[in-house]
């Protein structure tokens, strides 16, 4: 059976623009929220971990105007449309994308922030776009592994931020925090202010966290966008 490519959405922000290509998974609101959410202005060095379009690390390159930015992707086709994505961005010269095995990848530095929107269902029915199973199922990076690279590539003072849906999510914290990382930031994100937590944004470290930040989100009121939503987006979305 021949494997099925098919052409992703692409989306327009303020700053850039994605040209979704053939990597599976097209921009999502878990994405951007994750690179407006992660802690990376500080940060010299940032590794995106799955880059899918390129989104996280073209955000991050908005956000943070001197870091150097190293993205990988497993699947070519991911890759080499996150490569064509920031050659047109204002920021190319300070991204890089490698098409690599998280795992088997051998680096040559650690880096100071690590950006990743992983993989998160362990079992069920995959999908028949093979990029996007890859992109959602933890077959291709199990959790367990992700933090253990995770743990060797950051720096003393780094951390490593996440999106997962809200019973991935509180697992992942649990395997983290058994593994010796800190919790320093999470976030529990609603879609709008009647319906329960579906997504959380997690920020860990290797260092002793003093005390761990639980901050709220919704995204959505009657309204329209909430405000807490807007303040956080509106430096990427062009109707914000």
């Amino acid at each position: 059976m021949s494997r099925q490519i098919s052409k992703t959405k692409g989306f327009r922000f303020k700053q850039f623009e994605i040209d979704g290509g053939q990597c599976g998974m097209p921009v999502s609101t878990d994405g951007v929220l994750l690179g407006a959410w992660s802690n990376i202005k500080q940060a010299n060095s940032i590794l995106d971990i799955g880059t899918g379009t390129g989104l996280l690390a073209l955000m991050c390159a908005q956000r943070n105007g001197h870091a150097k930015i190293e993205a990988l992707d497993i699947d070519l086709e991911a890759a080499e449309t996150a490569k064509a994505n920031f050659a047109n961005s204002p920021w190319h010269t300070r991204l890089n994308v490698s098409h690599c095995d998280l795992i088997a990848h051998r680096f040559k530095d650690q880096f100071d922030a690590i950006i990743c929107n992983p993989p998160y269902f362990n079992n069920g029915e995959q999908a028949n776009n093979q990029q996007r199973a890859t992109a959602r199922h933890t077959d291709s990076l199990s959790h367990t592994d992700l933090l253990k690279k995770c743990k060797s590539l950051l720096s003393e003072d780094g951390n490593a931020s996440f999106v997962l849906p809200i019973t991935e999510g509180e697992a992942f914290i649990r395997l983290a925090l058994e593994m010796g990382f800190a919790l320093n930031r999470r976030c529990d994100v609603r879609p709008t202010e009647t319906k329960p937590v579906n997504r959380l944004l997690i920020e860990l470290s290797l260092a002793e966290s003093h005390a761990s930040i639980h901050q709220q989100l919704t995204i959505r009121n009657k309204l329209g966008y909430t405000e807490d939503f807007i303040a956080l987006t509106k430096d990427f979305y062009l109707k914000m």
